[in-house]
């Protein structure tokens, strides 16, 4: 890859052109030992002996056979002879393979880089442009439109990645996971990644992770990363999948079961003869919105719709190798999993899930009767297909099937309907086999190669907010307002073929199972089967080249922040706890109800400030429910009594040296991976967030911004808090691993009611509060030595 740069002074790096890179055929070899990770990293190497004898060790200290997520896990531990293993209990310390950080959370994750001093990164990692393209007309034009907008960002992105040596993936690649499935996923990697949806990559058996962009500092400065040991969640599964239930299908399934918490601190790992009817990429789909559950990840055993999907990106040398280690890839006989699940796929319907959650599951023959029940929009005004979740050719070649049989009737879709690509090279290959002009054909809009409106980056101007509408996607999250910013809009998850039928009916009632169509000549026909390859015949047409790599010597290169910049702002680092306990703090605000990172930092028209940590703090809660009065962003100020919005009254608590709590329901901080729900509230001035229960992902962002994450070791005692009351934490001095913080709550009248509260925190973590977050104490560490 070459790449021309010239420094410009003040605004650092600008890059002129992009020179040519094509995709690179791996050489397979059958007796093998190694093979590259990647085609752009080929000095570093795939090493399953490596992974085979650190969980040799492993087996031989607990004498118990394994899952396959355990092997996976437990051969990247840094020092299996002496780690402490309790499934739920221990805290492990691993070496990650690699690091994957898509360009919202990579702003933030390179500035702390930055601050570390750090000349390079430790170990292979990328960073991806899919999160900043606004959908609005199409493809090209959305594109072009964000490049302008997004220049500033774009620009510090690509020369820290050339800086210090990390991969990067320029705007319109296509979406971070993606990209990781076609290119860097294998069976057995250990990748850690700053997005939720990370576990996508565990279609190609890897454990594969969502993290904070701390954490992906960690690895990146060659610092063990930390991670409780997870619970095994086994799923089997049998028979074999037909029709029109899909691989979303199982998932949509599973987290009806399971709820929206019910993975938290768990790997779900899935096994059973069923498996080897789903495609490489309808496991990516699986794994991919496990992230609902709450799991820690997902992961699928090796098999040879692995092989066939490495085969077909050209990575027929980790096929080759992979083919040599199946038993290190699959769980041992006899394994034992905290919970087991079933489900037969013979027997698996269609679902929806939604609107407002993605557990709320319902099948397709009882979804029209279950929303005239409700009360839903039976309207579905808008059709959305792709994303991160479901954008494979399969999937877009099983939706232009529903497509091809609705235009030879004469029919076109009643709702407006999107096309996502997940990547350049999806996109390439839909249009070279007309999948792309057929959806076209039906009123299809084919968008940038991004995330779009799954993250609320969608221009939508059908309907206005606060209007009741319904929209149908096959995405992965539907929170209130999360696609388009309007809290009335009902939004349901399902199958793209699913979306593009209800798009061509436009009512949610349809179902395509049972139910017919009308045709231009007045005649009635129903809907058959979608049928698709899983792979392309002609095999994948890469597109347009997309991919800078980080040049050999980066002497030269230079990454500067502009002071009065709006989008970027360099850290400094946060106050160190003073060593006294934290008393008479206010109540910022007591959260009611579902409040996740959405609602804790919102995303949308605020990506933009995503490097610019006080910009963006001005979202802070803005969609929390304020029990107090049941509204968004109105808050008592406990100094004043005036009323106004969260962010505005926690600045006037920092500026007047008030330290303050928040009060949460259950899986506070669900969702996202957006460590931005941690540096917000710590940068204006929070102290602890006090919870019934945690998200995994934010719990660890809390830690490692020096914040206390605290749960009620009674949940009945979030009862006893009202937003005037006074919370104090004492015997701070004492704080240790397991032993609960007192906490006085003082209220109006003068009384004082004492609980306790639980943490997870353990020594190391502890550290970081004291030492004010994770990256002073690293720079502790640093001057120490």
């Amino acid at each position: 890859m070459a790449y021309v740069m010239r420094n410009t002074g003040r605004k650092g790096l600008e890059i002129l052109g992009y020179g040519s890179f094509r995709h690179l055929h791996a050489t397979a070899f059958a007796a093998a030992k190694t093979a590259p990770m990647s085609r752009f990293e080929p000095d570093q190497s795939i090493d399953y002996d490596k992974l085979k004898h650190k969980v040799q060790i492993v087996k031989n200290k607990l004498g118990r056979p394994l899952t396959l997520s355990e092997k996976v896990l437990y051969g990247h531990l840094d020092d299996p002879k002496n780690q402490d293993i309790k499934r739920g209990e221990s805290y492990l310390k691993l070496r990650p393979d690699r690091v994957a950080m898509q360009d919202a959370t990579a702003q933030m994750a390179m500035l702390q880089f930055i601050s570390s001093g750090l000349p390079k990164v430790a170990v292979p990692s990328t960073i991806h442009c899919d999160h900043l393209i606004e959908a609005q007309l199409g493809g090209d034009k959305d594109l072009n439109r964000a490049k302008e907008i997004n220049k500033e960002v774009y620009d510090f992105l690509a020369t820290a990645s050339a800086k210090f040596g990390v991969g990067f993936w320029k705007p319109g690649s296509g979406i971070i996971h993606q990209i990781v499935l076609e290119n860097y996923g294998y069976p057995g990697v250990l990748l850690i990644g700053t997005d939720s949806h990370t576990p996508n990559g565990g279609g190609l058996g890897g454990l594969c992770i969502g993290v904070g962009g701390a954490d992906a500092v960690d690895v990146m400065a060659n610092i063990p990363w930390e991670l409780k040991c997870p619970k095994v969640i086994g799923v089997k599964l049998t028979g074999q999948l037909s029709g029109w239930t899909s691989a979303k299908d199982v998932i949509l399934k599973l987290a009806g079961i399971l709820t929206v918490k019910g993975g938290t601190g768990a790997i779900v790992e899935y096994f059973g003869p069923g498996v080897d009817s789903i495609s490489c990429t309808g496991m990516g789909t699986i794994c991919n919105m496990g992230a609902e559950i709450g799991a820690t990840t997902s992961i699928f055993p090796y098999n040879h719709r692995m092989q066939d999907y490495l085969k077909a990106t050209n990575r027929e040398a980790i096929a080759s190798l992979a083919n040599e280690y199946k038993d290190l890839l699959s769980s041992d006989a006899n394994a034992q999993y905290d919970q087991l699940i079933e489900i037969n796929l013979s027997e698996l319907e269609p679902h929806v899930n939604g609107p407002f959650t993605p557990d709320l599951a319902t099948p397709i023959s009882k979804l029209g009767q279950v929303a005239k029940e409700k009360g839903w929009p039976l309207d579905v005004k808008v059709g959305l297909i792709g994303s991160c979740t479901n954008s494979s050719y399969e999937d877009m070649g099983r939706s232009a099937s529903i497509a091809k049989q609705a235009l030879d009737h004469g029919v076109k879709a009643k709702a407006a309907f999107t096309i996502t690509p997940g990547s350049e090279q999806i996109r390439a290959t839909i249009e070279r086999d007309s999948y792309a002009t057929v959806l076209r054909q039906i009123g299809g809009v084919v968008l940038a190669n991004a995330c779009g409106p799954c993250i609320g980056q969608w221009d939508r101007r059908d309907v206005k907010k606060g209007v009741k509408n319904t929209i149908v996607s096959s995405y992965n999250r539907n929170f209130t307002g999360r696609n388009d910013a309007n809290p009335a809009t009902h939004a349901f998850v399902t199958s793209p073929e699913l979306v593009t039928a209800l798009a061509i009916a436009g009512d949610l009632s349809f179902n395509p199972l049972t139910d017919s169509l009308t045709g231009q000549n007045g005649e009635k026909f129903k809907l058959q089967c979608p049928t698709a390859e899983e792979l392309p015949k002609a095999g994948f047409d890469p597109g347009e080249d997309t991919y800078q790599a980080p040049p050999t010597d980066s002497s030269s290169v230079n990454v500067v922040v502009a002071p009065d910049s709006k989008r970027l702002q360099l850290l400094t680092p946060f106050d160190k706890w003073d060593g006294k306990d934290l008393e008479d703090l206010i109540i910022l605000i007591k959260a009611k109800g579902k409040c996740t990172t959405d609602h804790i930092s919102a995303a949308g028209q605020w990506l933009k400030y995503r490097g610019h940590l006080d910009n963006i703090s001005n979202n802070l809660l803005i969609g929390a429910v304020n029990i107090e009065n049941n509204e968004m962003n109105k808050v008592t100020n406990q100094l004043t009594g005036d009323s106004g919005a969260v962010p505005d009254t926690a600045r006037y608590y920092k500026a007047n040296k008030q330290g303050w709590v928040v009060i949460g329901d259950e899986n506070y901080g669900e969702g996202s991976s957006r460590e931005h729900a941690a540096l917000e509230p710590r940068h204006l001035g929070g102290r602890a967030i006090i919870v019934k229960s945690f998200a995994r992902i934010h719990e660890t962002n809390l830690k490692k911004q020096g914040l206390l994450p605290l749960t009620f070791s009674n949940p009945a005692d979030y009862d006893k808090i009202q937003p005037s009351d006074r919370i104090s934490l004492v015997g701070l001095k004492d704080l240790a691993a397991g032993k609960p913080v007192e906490c006085h709550i003082k209220h109006k009248d003068g009384s004082v009611d004492k609980i306790q509260l639980k943490h997870t925190m353990n020594a190391g973590q502890i550290e970081w509060f004291r030492a004010g977050s994770a990256l002073n104490r690293m720079a502790e560490i640093a001057k120490q030595k």
